[in-house]
């Protein structure tokens, strides 16, 4: 566990010593996430009208909710729809925009940090929608939606705020959302249910949603073979190496177990940049038993290129997102962004 995540979620002495002793600047944090939301919320700092209708989905703490292949979802039904949707993100780190031109190619994805710039660009191109991939915080840009996703693995009670816990805002900046949506991988019904009680406690108007994000089949990254795909029974009953450089590893790993694999992990901060040394590092780890190595589709975009032609295959496994629950609450959300086709 990197020292971040352990202050933020050890439960033992070392880590509860630590939020304790950063209190005083949480409190400070609070302060000032609550002054600058009440200067928003009373029209003194100025939110940019949008050209075209713009959804945002974003979260209340740092990373691990699913934003990236959520909005990329939400993109697609939009195209779907007959719309023609660009994805606008700030683009920190690199692999966020190389994940939705993976997941759809045939969505532009604009990549501003100025948001409310971002979409003016992304009008200029054609589009007809924008989606903000993480930007529930950044009220300068004019938007006709929030969804908010919180993770059923990360609930651990009454949240902790930057730089005590994990939490960018407290659990009542639910109520100026449009919709929340739990997203769960490995979480237990039991604890989705609890979480979804809180929310209803802290927003009771709000319309809530669950979607579940399942593993899809294996598929190769880079080299000779590139794209193709393996069921993910093939790696059951076998040892993995498993490599997650992403907010909520763990959750990742457990998925893999849920399958059947012997999972031997290999943990890299959010956003990591791969070195050449690392990566000869993990192949190392291949000689004992030929061992596959299965990676996110996050880490994929940016590992596939550093990946020796001469090693041993890598292969990611994506996201197939899954409505569980909500899905009128979803339907009418997907209808307020068209509604030139709801006139037809």
């Amino acid at each position: 566990m990197h020292l971040i995540d352990r202050i933020w979620r050890g439960d033992d002495a070392v880590s509860r010593t630590a939020r304790i002793a950063l209190t005083p600047f949480e409190a400070a944090y609070r302060a000032a996430t609550a002054a600058r939301g009440w200067m928003y919320d009373h029209s003194l700092l100025r939110v940019r009208t949008s050209p075209i209708p713009v959804v945002s989905v974003g979260n209340l703490s740092v990373g691990g909710t699913g934003k990236t292949p959520f909005a990329a979802w939400l993109a697609a039904e939009l195209a779907r729809r007959g719309l023609e949707p660009a994805v606008v993100l700030r683009g920190y780190g690199g692999d966020e925009a190389l994940v939705h031109a993976r997941l759809n190619p045939e969505i532009p994805v604009v990549i501003e940090p100025r948001r409310a710039e971002g979409i003016r660009r992304a009008a200029a191109i054609g589009a007809t929608v924008a989606v903000l991939d993480d930007a529930f915080q950044h009220r300068a840009a004019g938007r006709i939606a929030d969804v908010v996703l919180i993770a059923a693995e990360q609930w651990r009670g009454p949240p902790r705020l930057l730089p005590a816990g994990p939490w960018r805002e407290p659990l009542h900046a639910l109520r100026r959302a449009s919709i929340a949506v739990i997203t769960r991988k490995t979480a237990d019904d039991m604890t989705t249910e609890g979480l979804a009680a809180t929310i209803r406690d802290a927003a009771p108007q709000l319309p809530l949603a669950v979607v579940r994000f399942a593993l899809g089949e294996l598929r190769r990254v880079g080299g000779v073979g590139a794209g193709e795909s393996l069921p993910l029974a093939e790696i059951a009953g076998r040892r993995v190496i498993a490599i997650a450089g992403i907010a909520d590893s763990q959750s990742f790993f457990g998925q893999l177990l849920g399958v059947g694999a012997r999972v031997e992990p290999h943990t890299f901060p959010d956003h990591h940049r791969y070195t050449t040394g690392e990566i000869n590092d993990l192949l190392r780890a291949e000689h004992r038993d030929g061992a596959p190595f299965v990676c996110t589709l996050k880490d994929a975009v940016k590992l596939g290129v550093l990946w020796p032609a001469s090693a041993p295959p890598l292969w990611y496994v994506s996201q197939a997102l899954n409505v569980e629950s909500g899905e009128e609450a979803i339907e009418k959300l997907l209808s307020r962004l068209a509604p030139e086709l709801n006139r037809r």
